[in-house]
């Protein structure tokens, strides 16, 4: 094995064989902070493992019966504004917040979605779901909720904009991770 490789596994196995010492001398030590932290963990890891599957495999269906002309024309350079709608409701009905997002996000751009969409989505998925806004409501208030979104959407999308148009004068271009 060459030192490239071997450089690469100890990088990668690094952060989890530290946090693998961490619950161990938490357990060991009965650190609370530590226990605590095993908890929130092992939470979080539950969390995940039930929402990402079934998310995986409807952006598996996504990619394989949505055509790539329907997304063009309703998130891609024709559609103009109004992507910006059909990208609130894409992420506002959505489940899963931001560990979601991102592969649709990835999903959408291959299909044709343009950069300005793809931030608009992102920023959406962020601030406007139906699951937050709902419980956002109940705490704080319809009119609060109200007031948050007439701020918070016209700057998403001012936002989403100006990214999109820059990276695209710049001819970026989003590509699917390398396994190295």
């Amino acid at each position: 094995m060459s030192a490239a490789p071997a450089r690469l596994i100890v990088r990668r196995l690094a952060v989890p064989a530290a946090f693998g010492l961490f619950v161990l001398a938490s357990f060991l030590l009965d650190l609370p902070f530590g226990l605590r932290t095993v908890d929130s963990f092992l939470s979080f890891a539950g969390e995940m493992v039930m929402i990402l599957p079934p998310a995986f495999v409807l952006i598996g269906l996504f990619e394989a019966w949505v055509p790539r002309d329907r997304i063009e024309r309703h998130l891609g350079h024709e559609a103009g504004l109004r992507s910006h709608f059909f990208s609130l409701l894409l992420a506002g009905t959505m489940v899963g917040g931001l560990m979601v997002a991102f592969p649709v996000a990835f999903a959408l751009r291959q299909k044709g979605a343009r950069y300005a969409v793809i931030f608009s989505y992102l920023g959406t998925a962020g601030v406007v779901r139906l699951p937050m806004t709902l419980f956002e409501m109940s705490f704080l208030g319809v009119a609060f909720t109200m007031v948050r979104y007439a701020a918070a959407l016209p700057l998403l999308i001012l936002m989403a904009e100006v990214l999109g148009r820059a990276l695209e004068r710049r001819g970026f271009e989003m590509h699917a991770p390398s396994s190295t």
